[in-house]
């Protein structure tokens, strides 16, 4: 099965907490968490903020006191992510990472979310992730989460085409809005267009050779906190993780210095940056893998051409995945927008990247 991801033995338990946390009138609801979590607190005395960074569901922070120390981290999915996400892989990736010492104390699940530990530190904007030395810890860090080994020896495989073909079933045909719907049927390629594309895509990244590693595939500004004071970036949210190819999760990554509110993908780097951000990485993937840390120029050019035609690939999902939230996210972003933006980057980046790296591998 493409997706198993097997939980270590020591892994602690995750209890689940019987309570549905209603995202208008969250307070009792939380506060039913907080009191089997944090039994010592004054439901009186707990403070509750709303992060407002995320797309997919809404984040509450539960705190007592003046400062955000001990912070419990609410998670509330948003309205049919299930569709989206396959929750019980997000907790077993969870509970794997915080095995391997990448992730944050994950306390509890409920009925529509998730309890975890807050991580002190900064969560990251796009004019942070291209500066050194944070760029070399992103790096890094990385490659610390894909050389977590699969289970006995168990070779893993990519569900990433299973997972694009099945949001097609999911996609909007037509929006009850009219302004949408015009927007829909002249801004967004057709159905059985986008269909053509993502066999070609599937054709032609296959035959790269890029290894399928357990990946985050979500690795946007915010989900990189980093601790000044600790030195370390951490990463957050694994909704999306699991096993992927290797130049996905990086080409997604470069597609995310774009940002998120105000796009511009002038601001995808530039080879000779790509270029010292692969060989950080590969230097840490290879002792990770007890391969030594010498790494050739053939090596970082290889994984350059695969990780910006699998930078085609993350367009392509997130812009299915957008047009799937226009149609059911209860959350204030312009989902149909940002599906338009992505398709519009994959088709241009398409033609830009058979162009000028055609011949390097």
């Amino acid at each position: 099965m493409a997706n198993y991801i097997h939980v270590p033995d020591e892994a602690p338990a995750v209890p689940k907490i019987d309570v549905t946390l209603d995202e208008s009138d969250y307070r009792p609801g939380a506060l039913k968490l907080i009191k089997e979590l944090r039994p010592q607190w004054k439901p009186s005395e707990v403070k509750m903020k709303f992060f407002t960074d995320g797309i997919t569901n809404k984040l509450l922070g539960c705190y007592v006191g003046t400062v955000m120390e001990d912070v419990v981290l609410v998670r509330i999915y948003g309205n049919k992510t299930e569709l989206l996400v396959d929750r019980e892989n997000e907790v077993k990736s969870f509970r794997v990472l915080q095995a391997h010492r990448c992730a944050p104390r994950l306390y509890c699940t409920f009925n529509n979310g998730l309890c975890y530990e807050f991580l002190q530190g900064t969560a990251l904007e796009p004019k942070h992730i291209r500066s050194s030395p944070l760029f070399r810890l992103i790096a890094r860090q990385l490659a610390k989460y894909h050389a977590i080994h699969a289970h006995n020896g168990w070779v893993p495989q990519s569900d990433l085409w299973l997972k694009m073909s099945k949001y097609f079933a999911l996609i909007p045909k037509y929006f009850e809005d009219p302004e949408q719907n015009a927007r829909l049927s002249m801004e967004v390629p057709s159905p059985r267009y986008l269909r053509e594309e993502l066999m070609w895509l599937q054709q032609s990244l296959s035959r790269l050779g890029s290894p399928v590693v357990l990946c985050h595939n979500d690795l946007l500004c915010k989900n990189i906190i980093y601790n000044q004071e600790a030195g370390n970036v951490k990463f957050i949210d694994y909704e999306y993780a699991g096993y992927n190819y290797q130049a996905y999760d990086i080409g997604n990554h470069f597609n995310e210095f774009a940002g998120l509110n105000e796009v511009d993908y002038n601001l995808y780097p530039e080879r000779a940056f790509q270029l010292e951000w692969l060989r950080s990485y590969l230097e840490a993937y290879k002792e990770h893998k007890g391969q030594g840390s010498e790494v050739t120029d053939r090596e970082v050019e290889i994984l350059y051409v695969q990780v910006n035609r699998f930078a085609l690939a993350s367009h392509f999902f997130w812009g299915l995945w957008a047009l799937i939230q226009a149609k059911f996210s209860t959350i204030d972003f312009d989902f149909l927008g940002y599906a338009v933006l992505r398709f519009n980057q994959y088709f241009k980046m398409k033609v830009e990247s058979y162009i000028t790296d055609s011949t390097a591998i």
